[in-house]
This record gives structure tokens, sequence and C-alpha cells, in this order.
């Protein structure tokens, strides 16, 4: 239970794909404009991630090394085209606007790097779990990155939830100021949302990581003073 609890920590928070690994940043920067756009692509990529993860753990006794790699590419090419076809089926008019970086998730390195380091060597329940973690956890930034970058670009919030879950929540728009700020949905607005995200993450970590330089100063302290010679 605690190596689960491992595995989850490190895909939501201490080894983020996002914001620690810098994987993912095309579709990432792209499609984080709005909080429907981030979260479509968001599910997509748990999807993706998840269902990768287990179909190459699964049957990693009975890959050879030789054609190890091309064969994770295919599982993860062929989940990627399963949700373009279904996200197109059920969702057109949202797929019009994110399909594109949708099929670019073939090219993701989180998939690929999870794929590789992590699924190829570990049994079907860790890597279930890892994938769901690390997807989970590229969402949970890109969901973050959506709010921010609508709420300052366009003013609302919720805006075009009805493409995604229906035509009841079209209610659900909230409009918080009449004018936004173009450039925050241009690309260069993306980048300093990333990096104020990364900051902050950083600026949170940061209290431990020195906590633990203190400690392993005061212990090198310690051990200079006891190994000194004795007159």
């Amino acid at each position: 239970m605690n190596e689960l609890g491992n595995i989850s920590r490190e895909g939501l928070w201490s080894n983020n794909p996002a914001l620690v690994q810098m994987l993912g940043l095309c579709p990432l920067l792209a499609v984080s404009t709005s909080i429907v756009s981030a979260l479509a692509l968001g599910l997509v990529t748990i999807f993706v991630l998840t269902l990768s993860n287990l179909v190459i753990s699964a049957f990693r006794s009975v890959l050879a090394d030789s054609i190890r790699l091309p064969a994770q590419i295919m599982v993860i090419a062929t989940f990627v085209t399963l949700a373009d076809i279904l996200l197109q089926y059920w969702f057109f008019e949202l797929h019009q606007r994110i399909g594109l970086f949708v099929a670019l998730i073939v090219t993701n390195c989180t998939l690929l790097g999870r794929a590789e380091a992590f699924a190829s060597r570990n049994r079907v329940g860790y890597a279930l779990v890892d994938g769901l973690s690390m997807g989970l956890g590229f969402a949970l930034v890109l969901l973050a990155m959506g709010a921010v970058r609508e709420i300052l670009g366009q003013g609302t919030l919720f805006n075009n939830l009805d493409l995604l879950f229906g035509a009841g929540f079209t209610d659900w728009r909230i409009q918080l100021v009449d004018n936004g700020f173009l450039f925050m949905l241009l690309p260069p607005g993306a980048f300093i949302t990333l990096g104020f995200m990364i900051a902050l993450k950083n600026r949170l970590t940061l209290p431990r990581r020195d906590q633990f330089s203190e400690n392993e100063n005061s212990q090198k302290e310690n051990r200079s003073q006891n190994s000194s010679p004795r007159i």
C-alpha cells in the first residue's frame, strides 16, 4: 500500500510530468485557453496513459528488446486513435478545436517515457496506478492553466462547458469581467502562466529542501566533531 501511495504521489506532485519533468508541453500550452478544452485533453490523456500502461505491463514478459519500443508506440497510437474517433463521434464541435492536439499525444514524451521507464518494468497493478496518477497530475495542471487563462483572457469561467457535458450546462458560464487580456490567450501568456505555476510548486517544496540541507549539514558537523582527535 505504501508503494502505491508513493507512485501516486510522484505522479500528482513530486514528479509531476508538466511541472517537474517538463514533458508534453506542446498540447499543454496550446489547449489550455479554457477549462473545457483543458478538461477534454486531460481526460483523453488519462485514458490513453492508463490503458497503454496497462497493456504494455501485461505483455512486458513476451516482448523482445528489439521490438519493445515499436510495440509501445503502436499501443499508444492505437489508444490515441480510439480516443480521437470517440471524441469526434460524441463531441464533434469540441473535436474541431482540440483534435489536432489529440493526435499529437502519440508523440507525447510523457506517455512513451512512462511506458519505457515504468510500465515495461513493473507489474500490472503498479503500472495502472502510475498511468492514472501521471495522467491525473498532467490533467490537473491543464485545468489550472485553463482556469487562469480563461479568467484573465476572456473574463469568463466555464465557458462552452456544454460542448463537453451537453446543453444542460449552458447556464454554467460565469461572466467575471466584461473584457479580458488577449495576451493571456496567446502563446506568451501560456508560457508565463506555466512559469508562475512551476515557481509556485518549487516555492512550496523549497522549505523541505532547506530543512533537509540543514539536517545534512548538522550531521556532517557532528561527524567531523566526533572524528576530530582529542588531546
